[in-house]
């Protein structure tokens, strides 16, 4: 999670950058308000990205350690059932 913390901290200060830049350009009022839903609109896209490549990434490790899960729990069945038919035969 830490790298997610740093992601979002660092979303976070280009974003008030490009918000503090913007607001203090010569520009006029309509254009500015343009600039800024723009850059909040491609923040947003960013974030949005970043929120699916973590999405993506905690679904792959959720199917690995489901198939080690499951390797696990064959394991334990073999075990058990090995042990079983040894005591049926004794």
């Amino acid at each position: 999670m830490k790298s997610g913390k740093l992601v979002l901290g660092v979303l976070a200060g280009l974003a008030t950058g490009a918000i503090l830049g913007i607001l203090f350009a010569p520009d006029k009022g309509c254009k500015t308000r343009s600039k800024i839903i723009g850059g909040a609109k491609d923040l947003a896209e960013d974030f949005k990205q970043k929120i699916m490549d973590e999405v993506a990434a905690l679904k792959s490790k959720a199917e690995e350690l489901e198939l080690l899960a499951e390797e696990k729990m064959n394991s334990l069945k073999d075990g058990i059932k090995e042990k079983v038919d040894a005591i049926k035969e004794a």
